[in-house]
């Protein structure tokens, strides 16, 4: 029997050790964190994106939304912001035999930016960030047959604007309105590059993605 309370008193001591081990580090990080340490930042911002990709897809994200922001890149960082790239396709459904698609570019590219703005803004540990830019890109096909990657849609959302949102009433593309999301859309309907530069987060040292794909 003592040597049972000894045992249990032991794994007691390692346990509490673990957790204040962990409550101290996590305190570091905030302290840090609040700082503006950018190395910290992006170590945290980092993590956060691998775990993403290689999550399961959450119950109540769509496939494509999901799809969307396991290609999250960092390309950017400050002491109270982050800046990131995404990749949106359309989304095509089997009707009667023929391919119909549901949900251009933009609007995948807009669901993913709320779902990706929602989790940089409220979903990194010990991290609370002022800002977040998300540029989302598509692929276009040239005349003579080679494919580039463009942005289509830039978003910069702050903590004070988050506040205002209703991110389970609203949809993705009133969410992104109400941050001022940018676009372009041609005579069709469909969306047109715009330069994701024009207005923007401060962007420091982390390149973008590169423009020109193989055909």
């Amino acid at each position: 029997m003592q040597w049972a309370l000894l045992a249990l008193g032991i794994v007691f001591v390692i346990f509490a050790w673990v957790i204040i081990q962990g409550t101290r580090a996590a305190l570091a990080y905030r302290r840090q964190v609040a700082a503006g340490d950018t190395a910290v930042i992006e170590e945290i911002v980092r993590d956060a994106i691998s775990v993403w990709r290689s999550q399961k897809r959450p119950r109540e994200v769509p496939t494509e939304v999901w799809r969307g922001i396991q290609t999250l890149e960092l390309l950017a960082l400050g002491p109270d912001y982050v800046r990131v790239s995404a990749q949106a396709e359309g989304e095509y459904k089997l009707v009667d035999g023929r391919w119909v698609e549901a949900a251009n570019p933009l609007q995948q590219g807009m669901a993913i930016t709320a779902r990706a703005a929602d989790m940089l803004l409220y979903e990194l540990p010990n991290c609370r960030l002022a800002k977040v830019q998300v540029d989302v890109y598509t692929t276009f096909r040239e005349a003579d047959g080679s494919v580039s990657r463009q942005c289509i849609l830039s978003t910069i959302a702050s903590r004070e604007q988050a506040r205002q949102v209703d991110w389970d009433g609203w949809s993705a593309e009133e969410i992104v309105d109400a941050f001022g999301g940018r676009y372009r859309l041609g005579d069709q309907g469909r969306p047109l590059p715009i330069d994701p530069d024009e207005v923007s987060v401060a962007a420091t040292r982390v390149p973008r993605p590169t423009q020109e794909t193989p055909s």
